[in-house]
C-alpha cells in the first residue's frame, strides 16, 4: 500500500453565496491559498477579524471571530508515478459534506460527519491531474442536525478538512473491511476480510505482541467476504484498563504462482486488543473481571482549534489527564471522536462509547414528520462508525443518541441490525431516552438514564424543570444514601404512569409528549447513571488569557464586565474558589453515592471539565482545556474516584461532643487482582493531632465488587468548644484512603453576655435603638422574593440562564441559581464556630429555609455572602454588620430562630450574641440611618 500525502498548500476560496457549482469553480484557478489540514477559522479566512463586534459576542458559548457557513473550495495539482495495475482512493479523514472533481468530472459526494470520506478515483486518475474539493457546512444541507458534531456549543460548525488528506495507492488485488473479533478466553481471533480484484488469493496471517510472535497461518481467500481464525499462544496478553496490551495482525497477500522468496505483495497491518467486554448480570466484565465505569461526558470541546485534535499526542494528553482523575470511560455526546482518540484510548486503557450524531425523535412509517432519508442516514452512519473504528479495543460500547424520543420499535430494530452486524461492542438505545417514561428494549445490552419513574432516582441532582430534585439538593449531607432499592426494588412495583401529555425538556428547549401508562421498569441489565453532577461554580476570569486560538472567551469577558458594573470585580477570585470548593464536595457526595450502590454498573459525569456552551456551564474541576483549576489535586480527587475507594458510612457530618457514633466501612474495589486480608485503619484527627486510632484485621480476600468491611464504634471527645475533626480511613500497606470532615459541638454552650444587645425582627425597632446608639442584632422579617433569594445548600445545576429559560417556558419554578456561601472565616465572629471559607455540612441547618438579602447599590461587604450566578450577579448577604449613626447593627438572614434543635444554629446564635456584646464589634461598613430605613 502506498500513501500519497496531499497535506500542504492548496488553492482556496470562500463561497458564502454557494454559487461555485453554478459558476464552475472546479474549472478555473482559485485566487487564495490555504495550508491543509485546516478550517476556515484556524486559517483565519473568515469575514470577521480578531476584534469581535459587539453583536457577534456570545454569552451562551465561546465566540468564533471567523465563523463561516457555506461552501469552501480547494484545488491542487497531483502527480502519480505509475497507474498500471493500481487502485486509487482519495481519503479525507474528517470533514463536512464533501464533493470531489478530477479535472472537470464530478467524482461524487460524501456526507458522513463521523468517518473518513473515501472516494474510489481509479477510473478518473491521470499521471497529472487537477483535484478539486468542495466542502459544505450549511446546516440545511446536513441530513440530520448533527448533535455535538456540528454544535456551536462544542467544537463549532467548522468548515474545512481537519485530518489526513491522501491518495491511497493499492495493488489491483487488495483487502478491505477487515474486522478482527477477539476471544480473550479462548486465546484466538476471528477475522472477516473482503478480497478485491481476484477470484482467489492466498493470505498469510501473522499475529505479534510486544516483541513476540503469537501465532500465524496461511489461508485461501475467495472474492468477497471471508472468515478465518487464528489461534494464539497462551502468552498472548489481554487488553483492559489495567493492562492495555496491544497486538498486531499482519495480513500479507500471496497471489497465485508467486514464490515466497520473490514476495512483493501488499501487506496490511491492523492493531487490536485481545479483550472480552461483556454485560454479565448487573455488571460489566472485562476479560472475566467485574469492572465499574467511572465515566465522563465529552462533546469534543477544544477551544484553541474549534475542532478535536487529529494527532495521537494531543489525545494521549487529554485522555491521560482524565485517567489521572480516575476516569476509565468516555461517553461521547452525539458525536464520534477521530481515529487518534481511539488509538490513544487503546494505549491508555480507556473504555469508549461513541454516539450517533443525533438528539431528537426516531420515527417509523406513518408517524408525523417521518423522514426516512434522514433516518436511513443515521443508520448508515452507525455502520460506518463500526467499520472504521470497530477494531479498536477501546471501542466497547455504542449509543443511538442523546435523550431520544419516538418509536421504540424503530430504535429496537436499528439496534438489532447493529448487533447482528458487529457483536464486538455493547449497545444501548441511547442516553436518557424517554426521560420520565423510560423502558428497556429487547436488543439493548445496558441502560443509561437518570430515573426509572418520577421518584426512582439514581442521580444526585436534577434541573428544576425535571423535578423532583436529587438527594444532594434536598437532604442534609450524609454518606449512607445509595440507589440499590431505587434501581431494583425488592417488590415489583405497580404502574404509576398515566395517559396524557406532559411538557419535558427537549434538548435546550421544551416539547410536549404523550405519556403512556405502563408498569415500572425493573432492569436486568447493567445500569449506568447519565450525566451526573452538573454542579456549577463561578467563572475563573484568569482563564481568559488562555484563549489564544480560534475560540474567544467573549462570554467570560461579558460576565467579568457585569460583575465590574455591580462593583464586585474584586470578589471574583474569592467567588470562584469558594464555589469551586463547594462543588467538589457535591461531586464527592455524588460519586461516592454511586460507588456505594451495588445495583449500579457505572456513572458518566457531566463533566470533569467545563462545558463552554449551552449557556456556559462551568461544571468542571478542570477548565475547558483539561487543566487543573487549582481547587484540588488529581490525587485528592482519586480518593473518591478510582478503581479502589474506601467509603465511610455516616448518617451525617454534625455531632455532639461525647457522642458515640458507628462508622460503617465499605470498599468499592475493581482492580485486576484480589485484595487479601486487609487491615482497616481509622484515625480521628484534630488538625495534625491524632486523638483516636483504631484498626480491624479482616480474614477474607476481596475480589471485585462493593463490600461492607466492618463497623467502628467511635466516641467523640468531650470538647468545650466546637471543633472541626477529620475522620481518616485507610487500608494498611495499601494506596487506598479517604477522609471526611466532622463538625462537633458541645451540647451546652455558655451564656453570652448581651444585656446591652437588642435582638429584634423589626427594622423599625432596630432603627429606633440604633438612633439611641445601641447594639442591635436584626433577624429581618421583611425578606420577600423581591428583595432576597432563597437559601439552598446545593450549588446551581448546570447553568442558570439556560434552565431559567427552560423552566419559564414550561411554567415551572425557576432554579435558585446560587453557588453556595463565601465566608470570611477569619472574622472574629467565628471564634467559636469553626468554618471553611465555603459551604460545609454544618451550614445546612442555617441555610435551609433562609433567604439571602439583596444588597444592590450598597457598599456593604457581608461577612457571609451567598454567591450569585454570572447572569444575575446580585450582591447577596446572609450576615453583615454596619455602623449606623452611633449604633451598631448586625443583620443575620440565616435560619436560626426556627432551628433551636440544631447544634450549629444554637452555637451560631451564641456567636452572634457574644460578638455583638464585645469590644470587637467595630463595623467597617457605614450606612446613613435614613438610608437604612429604605432597606425594605
Amino acid at each position: 500500500m502506498g500513501k500519497i500525502d496531499l497535506c500542504g498548500s492548496w488553492g482556496f476560496c470562500l463561497d458564502g453565496e454557494k454559487e461555485g457549482i453554478k459558476r464552475e469553480y472546479y474549472k478555473g484557478n482559485l485566487q487564495d491559498t490555504i495550508i491543509l489540514p485546516a478550517t476556515v477559522s484556524t486559517a483565519k479566512k473568515g469575514k470577521l477579524s480578531e476584534d469581535v463586534p459587539e453583536e457577534q459576542r456570545n454569552t451562551g458559548s465561546l465566540t468564533d471571530p471567523y465563523f463561516f457557513e457555506g461552501y469552501t473550495w480547494y484545488t491542487k495539482t497531483v502527480e502519480l508515478a505509475d497507474l498500471t495495475d493500481r487502485e486509487f482512493f482519495l481519503v479525507l479523514e474528517r470533514t463536512r459534506i464533501s464533493h470531489v472533481w478530477i479535472g472537470e468530472e464530478h467524482i461524487g459526494s460524501n456526507n458522513s460527519l463521523c468517518t473518513s470520506h473515501r472516494y474510489c478515483i481509479t477510473p478518473y486518475v491521470k499521471k497529472e491531474m487537477k483535484l478539486t474539493i468542495m466542502v459544505d457546512n450549511t446546516p440545511a444541507s446536513y441530513p440530520v442536525a448533527g448533535g455535538h458534531m456540528t454544535s456551536v456549543d462544542t467544537q463549532t460548525n467548522w468548515n474545512g478538512i481537519t485530518g489526513e488528506i491522501y491518495i491511497e495507492e493499492l495493488s489491483s488485488i487488495f483487502l478491505s473491511n477487515v474486522r478482527i473479533y477477539p476471544d480473550a478466553a479462548g486465546r484466538l481471533i476471528k477475522v472477516r476480510a473482503v478480497l478485491n480484484g481476484a477470484e482467489k488469493c492466498r493470505v498469510r496471517a501473522n499475529v505479534a505482541g510486544e516483541g513476540e510472535a503469537l501465532g500465524g497461518k496461511d489461508f485461501d481467500l475467495s472474492a468477497g467476504e471471508n472468515l478465518f481464525s487464528c489461534e494464539l499462544k497462551e502468552t498472548a496478553l489481554t487488553w483492559s484498563e489495567h493492562t492495555p496490551n496491544l497486538c498486531r495482525l499482519i495480513l500479507t497477500l500471496l497471489p497465485e504462482g508467486q514464490r515466497e522468496k520473490d514476495l512483493t505483495s501488499a501487506e496490511f497491518s491492523y492493531p487490536f486488543g485481545l479483550r472480552d467486554f461483556k454485560a454479565v448480570g448487573h455488571y460489566f466484565e472485562i476479560n472475566g473481571n467485574k469492572t465499574f465505569l467511572r465515566g465522563k461526558h465529552d462533546g469534543l470541546i477544544f477551544p484553541l482549534t474549534g475542532h478535536p485534535p487529529m494527532d495521537l499526542d494531543s489525545w494521549l494528553r487529554v485522555l491521560g489527564t482524565a485517567k489521572e482523575y480516575g476516569i476509565n470511560h468516555y461517553r461521547f455526546h452525539t458525536c464520534c471522536p477521530p481515529r487518534a482518540c481511539f488509538e490513544a484510548a487503546d494505549i491508555l486503557g480507556i473504555y469508549l462509547e461513541p454516539e450517533l450524531p443525533f438528539w431528537g425523535t426516531v420515527t417509523e412509517e406513518g408517524d408525523e414528520n417521518h423522514n426516512p432519508a434522514a433516518q436511513q442516514y443515521l443508520i448508515e452512519e452507525g455502520y460506518r462508525i463500526l467499520d472504521e473504528f470497530g477494531n479498536h479495543p477501546s471501542f466497547v460500547m455504542m449509543s443511538m443518541g442523546n435523550e431520544l424520543w419516538g418509536s421504540k420499535k424503530a430504535i429496537n430494530h436499528i439496534l438489532k441490525g447493529y448487533k447482528s452486524y458487529d457483536d464486538r461492542h455493547l449497545y444501548t438505545q441511547g442516553s436518557n431516552n424517554f426521560q420520565f417514561m423510560p423502558s428497556i428494549l429487547d436488543q439493548e445490552d445496558f441502560f443509561c438514564g437518570v430515573r426509572f419513574s418520577r421518584d426512582r432516582l439514581f442521580r444526585g441532582s436534577y434541573a428544576m424543570c425535571d423535578a423532583p430534585l436529587g438527594h444532594i439538593q434536598t437532604s442534609a449531607p450524609d454518606t449512607v444514601h445509595n440507589y440499590d432499592s431505587l434501581i431494583r426494588p425488592g417488590e415489583v412495583l405497580t404502574g404509576t404512569g398515566k395517559d396524557g401529555e406532559v411538557t419535558i425538556q427537549y434538548g435546550t428547549g421544551t416539547k410536549t409528549v404523550k405519556m403512556e401508562d405502563s408498569e415500572e421498569v425493573i432492569p436486568e441489565i447493567p445500569v449506568v447513571s447519565h450525566e451526573i453532577g452538573q454542579y456549577a461554580m463561578y467563572p475563573d476570569f484568569s482563564e481568559i488569557s488562555k484563549y489564544t486560538g480560534v475560540l474567544k472567551a467573549e462570554n467570560l469577558k461579558i460576565f467579568r464586565e457585569r460583575l465590574k458594573a455591580k462593583g464586585m470585580l474584586h470578589m471574583a477570585d474569592a467567588f470562584f474558589k469558594a464555589s469551586g470548593s463547594f462543588a467538589v464536595d457535591c461531586y464527592k457526595a455524588e460519586i461516592e453515592t454511586a460507588l456505594r450502590s451495588r445495583e449500579l454498573a457505572g456513572f458518566q459525569l457531566l463533566d470533569l471539565q467545563d462545558f463552554s456552551g449551552q449557556g456556559t456551564a462551568l461544571v468542571g474541576i478542570l477548565n475547558a482545556f483539561m487543566e487543573n483549576k487549582g481547587i484540588l489535586t488529581s490525587g485528592e480527587w482519586r480518593q473518591f474516584c478510582s478503581d479502589a475507594v474506601l467509603l465511610a458510612e455516616l448518617p451525617g457530618f454534625v455531632y455532639a461532643a461525647g457522642e458515640e457514633i458507628t462508622v460503617g466501612i465499605k470498599l468499592a474495589l475493581f482492580r485486576l487482582t484480589a485484595l487479601p486480608s486487609p487491615v482497616v485503619e481509622l484515625c480521628l484527627l484534630d488538625g495534625d493531632n491524632v486523638i483516636l486510632k483504631k484498626e480491624q484485621s479482616l480474614r477474607d480476600d476481596y475480589g471485585n465488587g462493593v463490600y461492607k468491611l466492618c463497623d467502628f464504634t467511635v466516641n467523640l471527645p468531650e470538647i468545650q468548644k466546637p471543633r472541626k475533626l477529620t475522620l481518616q480511613i485507610s487500608l494498611k500497606d495499601q494506596d487506598i484512603e479517604n477522609h471526611y470532615d466532622l463538625w462537633v459541638y458541645p451540647e451546652r454552650k455558655p451564656d453570652a453576655a448581651h444585656n446591652d444587645v437588642i435582638i429584634t425582627e423589626s427594622l423599625v425597632e432596630a432603627i429606633e435603638n440604633l438612633e439611641k446608639g445601641r447594639r442591635v442584632i436584626l433577624y429581618p422579617d421583611f425578606l420577600t422574593k423581591e428583595n432576597s433569594i432563597p437559601g439552598t445548600y446545593c450549588t446551581d445545576f448546570w447553568c442558570y440562564p439556560m434552565f431559567r429559560s427552560i423552566s419559564e417556558s414550561m411554567d415551572r419554578p425557576i432554579p435558585v441559581g446560587t453557588h453556595g456561601l463565601l465566608i470570611k472565616k477569619e472574622h472574629k465572629i467565628f471564634r467559636n464556630f469553626p468554618t471553611e471559607a465555603y459551604t460545609t455540612a454544618q451550614w445546612y441547618d442555617l441555610i435551609s429555609g433562609s433567604r439571602a438579602y439583596i444588597l444592590e447599590e450598597s457598599t456593604i461587604e457581608p461577612i457571609v455572602w451567598t454567591i450569585d450566578n454570572f447572569e444575575r450577579n446580585h450582591k447577596l448577604g446572609n450576615l453583615f454588620e454596619v455602623k449606623a449613626g452611633e449604633g451598631r447593627l448586625l443583620v443575620c438572614t440565616l435560619h436560626l430562630q426556627e432551628s433551636k434543635k440544631s447544634l450549629p444554629a444554637r452555637w451560631f446564635e451564641y456567636c452572634l450574641m457574644e460578638y455583638a456584646g464585645s469590644d470587637d464589634f467595630q463595623p467597617e461598613n457605614v450606612i446613613d440611618l435614613e438610608k437604612l430605613k429604605e432597606m425594605k
